[in-house]
């Protein structure tokens, strides 16, 4: 049976992709492993990696092609005794879904095929969980008498791990669960559904009647009224405000709608509040000094780390965290969601956009991993070469405009994050010491809050031992 080699989602905002280049033709020979492709998102430039043999058949998208929608077949793969030349499209469709790699195990077994067979895909780096042909459907195989997902003759229900997870998180029954992945498989988006329409759960037992005088009917409550969508203008009545031929028109890439998306979404969804704070950084320029000067050398005679003042930064965010556990946590919207360890992620500067690297455990990293972490992931992100998996999550990010002279401004919260911190320049300026002026210098920062995560207080607690920390930095070092 030929394999399906279908657009992946390499991220949970991907809808379309560019195939940048092929890197087999058609005629060659395919290994598991073997890199077919290099996919362009939104984000980065990702390879995709065959799982199973076979011959290069058909290639049905040239390189260069751009807005190729998640789940479109790109190419078609000839397996064992087959025809390269005669080869059509597989039914079943071959998938462009990637296990997680910590349980690769699970969902290589749950993409068993019902009948016996297995179902072979394109490995992609951590590909989300909803990447799953958008016409496939149930076929073959042993249903054991479930009207939902497929299932195995022992009556085990083919589900991905993401779906098993929100379905014990919610109490969701997969057996009653339609499946839509390929060959009746239950996947994320099938739970979500089932969750929106109260089907999947167990009733709960109906309250017992009791006797009570009758009364007359209550008008029924009037439906709320569903918000208007917001109305924006149309790109021919933003066109219709200049003259012609005074600008040019710059298509949209991916990268920048999904920031203009993501970030119109939490102005819309998280409410915001900001705090500010100055805080003097002489003690802090002194401490960085000695650390550089006392770097080891490689064997070329290059430091072994260069501090900046964004890694103290990164690093006092970290350890504040830990110190206001309550704030250490993000938005899940009927819950909160508090973590062990400090994430905080970092806003890199790229052509068109930006990444937000993670810098997980953040408070127990030392200033120097912190740095050599911070280049690593600046350089692949200029180069879109970083994982999706370095840069989603994060419970906080900073944001310094320091570099360019600023001394003050407000950054937006990027979801699900809870918080972010907009770093200024520091720069010299009149202060008061002991009832008399001193020169200092200093740094503004403001931090952004989510008021459904943080309330004043709690951003105040958060940001005033930000200050501490940059103030007092060998704290940092404890």
């Amino acid at each position: 049976m030929p394999i399906n080699v279908l657009m992946p989602a390499l991220s949970p905002t991907m809808e379309k992709g560019t195939l940048a280049k092929w890197l087999k033709k058609e005629g060659d020979a395919i290994k598991s492993g073997d890199v077919l492709a290099e996919i362009e998102t939104d984000k980065a430039t990702m390879e995709v990696e065959a799982i199973d043999e076979g011959i290069l058949a058909k290639i049905l998208v040239a390189e260069g092609t751009a807005d190729v929608p998640v789940n479109d077949l790109i190419a078609i793969i000839a397996t064992d005794g087959e025809d390269p030349a005669g080869v059509q499209a597989s039914g079943g469709g071959g998938a462009a879904e990637a296990p997680k790699a910590e349980s690769a195990k699970t969902d290589a077994a749950a993409n068993a095929t019902p009948g016996g067979g297995t179902m072979a895909y394109a490995r992609v780096n951590e590909a989300p969980d909803g990447a799953q042909p958008r016409d496939a459907k149930p076929e073959g195989g042993n249903t054991g008498g479930n009207t939902g997902g497929a299932t195995s003759e022992s009556g085990r229900v083919f589900a991905s791990p993401l779906a098993r997870r929100i379905a014990k998180q919610e109490g969701v029954d997969l057996g009653a669960v339609t499946g839509s992945g390929p060959r009746g498989r239950v996947i994320e988006r099938d739970v979500r559904a089932a969750l929106a329409a109260g089907t999947g759960k167990p009733a709960e037992a109906a309250p017992k009647a009791v006797d009570t005088p009758k009364a007359a009917a209550a008008p029924a409550a009037p439906a709320p009224a569903k918000a208007a969508a917001p109305v924006g203008l149309t790109v021919d009545q933003v066109r219709g405000f200049y003259p012609k031929g005074t600008f040019e028109e710059v298509p949209l890439d991916g990268m920048r709608k999904t920031i203009a998306k993501r970030l119109t979404e939490a102005m819309q969804v998280a409410p915001h509040f900001y705090l500010t704070v100055d805080c003097e950084l002489d003690a802090l320029m002194a401490l960085r000094e000695q650390l550089n000067s006392s770097a080891g050398k490689t064997k070329d005679g290059k430091p072994l780390f260069k501090l900046s003042v964004n890694d103290f930064v990164i690093k006092a965010m970290g350890l504040a965290l830990m110190r206001v556990p309550a704030a250490n946590a993000v938005w899940a919207e009927d819950r909160i969601l508090r973590f062990d360890n400090a994430e905080v992620g970092v806003a890199v500067a790229i052509d068109g956009g930006l990444f937000t690297p993670v810098i997980r455990r953040a408070d127990q990293k030392t200033l120097s991993s912190i740095s050599n972490e911070m280049k690593d992931f600046a350089a692949r992100a200029r180069a879109k070469k970083l994982k999706p998996e370095e840069y989603q999550g994060g419970v906080t990010s900073v944001s310094n405009l320091g570099m360019f002279g600023i001394k003050h401004f407000t950054a937006v919260i990027n979801p699900p994050q809870s918080s972010i911190l907009a770093v200024g320049a520091g720069e010299k300026r009149i202060v008061v010491r002991d009832g008399a002026p001193a020169v200092a210098q200093v740094m503004t920062a403001t931090l952004s809050c989510d008021h459904r995560v943080l309330d004043g207080a709690l951003g105040a607690e958060l940001i005033s031992a930000f200050k501490a920390l940059i103030e007092n930095p060998m704290g940092m070092l404890v």
